[in-house]
């Protein structure tokens, strides 16, 4: 599968499109969605800025905005002037500062059961951040638990249960998350305004969501906030997914940003709406 630019993977033909990971950070996580992407589009993804798998450094006097250089990195290396750009959860800011801060080289924006831009860490966040490392096993424990209606709606046979958390279970474990740079991601958004980036994102733009009753990580209405805020914005539900949708039912998720990005008539429509 992989085709390497640097640390960036680099799978598939068809127009360019960057695929940011959540707050885990690894791109590995998604090896459904990208396999599946790949068959429509040119997948470029890569392991956030600061993880110890990957060589992208961190610099801590730009804050979230490596995450911004890195995608800059990824598309010079590439070859690729502009791009589609796709956010999974807290990917999801990820796109949305770059679309605002680089308009020129994002084609359209999607994205997937993202953070709002409001976000704020709740309780639950606060108590992870006490001691990110011990408390890794309680909060893997937490996150099965809030999947679990999901995955028996997205995989309603137990087989296909059983094969994905094999799967899935395997590339976590060789792929393995740092709870200290889960926390300090989290921190990071703290010196971002995301609600003033909105108003600068000009890309077409489509939000993907599960089923509000699935989704117990972000809650939909919270990603719904863009549709307010995003001129000319569509939503697409997943149906029968909730957080998990781009690897519990890839082919379905890849369709949907397929057929946004192959409608030649909705930029002309945005910008109309925008102005």
């Amino acid at each position: 599968m992989k085709a390497r630019h640097g640390t960036t993977i680099d799978v598939g033909t068809g127009p360019p499109l960057v695929l940011i990971p959540g707050i885990q950070a690894r791109w590995e996580w998604m090896r459904p969605a990208v396999a599946a992407l790949a068959e429509h589009f040119r997948v470029l993804t890569f392991t956030l800025a600061g993880e110890r798998s990957g060589s992208h450094p961190f610099d801590d006097n730009l804050g979230f905005d490596n995450f911004l250089e890195q995608i800059d990195t990824a598309l010079d290396r590439a070859g690729v002037p502009s791009a589609i750009l796709c956010g999974v959860s807290y990917g999801g800011l990820i796109a949305l500062r770059y679309a605002a801060r680089r308009p020129a080289r994002v084609r359209r924006l999607v994205l997937v059961s993202a953070l709002a831009p409001s976000f704020a860490p709740d309780e639950r966040i606060g108590f992870y951040a006490r001691a990110p490392r011990l408390l890794l096993p309680l909060f893997g424990v937490a996150a099965l638990r809030r999947a679990r209606a999901e995955l028996r709606t997205a995989l309603p046979g137990w087989p296909e249960r059983l094969r994905f958390a094999v799967r899935h279970g395997a590339r976590v474990l060789a792929s393995p998350v740092s709870p200290r740079l889960m926390i300090r991601r989290i921190q990071l958004l703290a010196g971002v305004d995301f609600r003033e980036d909105v108003a600068h994102v000009a890309a077409p733009t489509l939000i993907v969501t599960g089923d509000p009753a699935l989704d117990l990580t972000v809650p939909v209405e919270h990603t719904r906030e863009y549709l307010e805020l995003v001129p000319g914005a569509r939503h697409v539900t997943l149906d029968r997914t909730g957080h998990l949708g781009t690897v519990t039912r890839p082919e379905a998720f890849a369709r949907i940003v397929h057929q946004f990005c192959s409608d030649d008539a909705l930029t002309a429509n945005v910008r109309r709406a925008a102005s």
